[in-house]
């Protein structure tokens, strides 16, 4: 295991510091948070400042420490310790990098991160997005009156040809796709439905459109009441890297689903969407197989033939 610690530095407009490894490098041109390998005897604050003055030229202010990630890229293992830095230096000055950028938070979570690099990226966003500027909701980005249009043609009579046209709008503009995800918390549950379709339908068509939302449609699962909605977040969520969501989010997918898979008020699909992403959480968090093999195991013995035909699939995985 190589202890590595990594700077994730803003500037004044809150914008976070990358930096893209060469060619040859072990991760070719992909983009990463500004360090290196702690050297013998260093503190991880010690070590920060100094990789970042000899990669960079840069002063930095630690503002906090955040957690160790672990991660096993397969030809190496590294435990990295993520650092929150302040600098007023204008621009760096690379000496072993290929290129730099500042990115916005909605560019961070797009950004073509190494491994380890995405699940600091999620956690800063996690630990500090409610309050920054930037994070806060961009309803007010749309008119009053265009708002009420939409609202009114995914309440009316437009069906799912109306969440198929928000489906295509959102794809392109994802004000209308902050917008839809509020909808979807709507009491009237028939909005909150087609809003909720429409994300879904969304990512369906154009894979990682909805990235922006992955994080709070999971932590908005321990909340909702309106199964149509939780089900629509479950399908999204059954299809992306989980490792892309912080561990609180990840916890409250654990927890949610536990939760519906016990319960007999639940619907044949939430219960399915249960398992199948209880399944990909297990092979995150092994220490979940046992509970998994014996809720899935429960909730078939009174369950639907669906139930039923869900859980020996997944028991399957879970005994190859």
């Amino acid at each position: 295991m190589i202890d590595v610690c990594c700077a994730i530095i803003r500037n004044d407009e809150y914008q976070v510091l990358v930096v893209q490894r060469g060619p040859g490098s072990d991760h070719p041109m992909k983009w990463e948070f500004p360090g290196g390998k702690i050297e013998d005897g260093e503190t991880v604050s010690d070590s920060i400042i100094r990789e970042i003055d000899e990669e960079l030229a840069m002063d930095i202010i630690i503002i906090d420490e955040m957690p160790a990630v672990e991660y096993d890229y397969g030809f190496k293992q590294v435990r990295l310790f993520p650092l929150v830095c302040d600098t007023l230096s204008d621009e760096p000055r690379l000496s072993e990098h290929a290129a730099f950028r500042w990115l916005s938070p909605q560019e961070l979570k797009n950004a073509d991160l190494c491994g380890a690099d995405i699940i600091i990226a999620d956690r800063y966003l996690g630990r500090y997005g409610k309050d920054l500027t930037w994070h806060q909701p961009v309803e007010a980005d749309i008119e009053e009156s265009d708002r009420q249009k939409i609202r009114e043609m995914l309440s009316g009579r437009g069906g799912y040809a109306a969440c198929d046209i928000m489906a295509e709008q959102m794809i392109e503009n994802e004000v209308i796709m902050q917008l839809l995800f509020s909808y979807s918390m709507d009491s009237d549950r028939a909005l909150a439905f087609r809003a909720s379709y429409s994300i879904s339908l969304a990512e369906e068509k154009a894979p990682g459109t909805v990235a922006p939302l992955y994080g709070q449609m999971a932590e908005s699962l321990n909340i909702l009441q309106n199964e149509s909605v939780i089900r629509s977040f479950l399908k999204v969520l059954n299809t992306v890297d989980l490792m892309m969501l912080s561990d609180d989010q990840r916890g409250i997918i654990t927890d949610s689903c536990f939760t519906w898979l016990g319960s007999t008020g639940t619907s044949i699909a939430v219960k399915a969407y249960s398992m199948d992403a209880l399944y990909r959480l297990s092979r995150i968090y092994p220490e979940l197989v046992n509970e998994l093999r014996s809720s899935v195991m429960s909730a078939m013995e009174k369950g639907s033939a669906g139930v039923k035909a869900r859980g020996y699939h997944v028991l399957k995985m879970l005994n190859p």
